[in-house]
């Protein structure tokens, strides 16, 4: 199992009355798919920028996507941009991966997959191991799913990170994540001032 596939789950299994957003959650997701390249030694870091090795494959459909649509030309690529190039949509994926739907079978309409309510076939086993290593509080795990809204902040959880790339990746997605809202923000503050043109205030 990766970091991203038990924070998809994790994702998935977050209380009825928190709300995940795609965005943020694919955010997250891109960034667990850098951490767990490293892990599996098809990346290092440069500073922020993601330097690949070999051509590597793990075994884990997404994951090897994530290696293929690496940037291999120097000088190579931003933790920052990888987010969000590979973040797009990435969370509609691994909602589908994760409840054994083909690759495609639905298709982009489905824009929301974290709100339709709606859960498929999850593999058990897979899901109680996610859920396993969310209950221990595993600090990777645990500042991924704060960032992506699944579970409250716990200022306490990167403390015991000491990996220099791990600590790249998940400051990369927290800046990230707060970009995100305050383009929702800025977005919802626009809406808000046409509507009241349009009501004549």
């Amino acid at each position: 199992m990766t970091t991203a596939r038990d924070l998809a789950l994790v994702a998935l299994d977050a209380s009825p009355g928190r709300t995940v957003e795609q965005g943020d959650l694919s955010l997250a997701l891109a960034g667990a798919e850098a951490i767990d390249l490293v892990s599996a030694g098809v990346i290092t870091f440069d500073g922020d920028r993601m330097v690949p090795g070999p051509p590597t494959r793990t075994g884990d459909r997404l994951l090897d996507e994530a290696a293929a649509s690496l940037l291999r030309e120097e000088p190579y690529e931003t933790v920052e941009d990888w987010l969000w190039r590979r973040g797009d949509e990435l969370a509609a994926a691994y909602v589908d991966d994760v409840e054994g739907v083909e690759p495609g079978a639905r298709g982009r309409a489905r824009r929301h997959p974290l709100l339709s309510g709606r859960r498929g076939a999850v593999d058990p086993a897979e899901r109680d191991r996610a859920e396993a290593r969310r209950a221990s509080g595993e600090p990777v795990l645990a500042v991924l799913a704060a960032a992506a809204g699944a579970q409250d902040e716990r200022p306490e959880a990167g403390r015991d990170i000491t990996d220099d790339a791990v600590t790249t990746v998940l400051a990369a997605v927290g800046d990230a994540v707060m970009e995100l809202e305050a383009v929702r923000q800025r977005r919802s503050i626009e809406d808000a001032a046409f509507d009241n043109v349009w009501r004549g205030f």
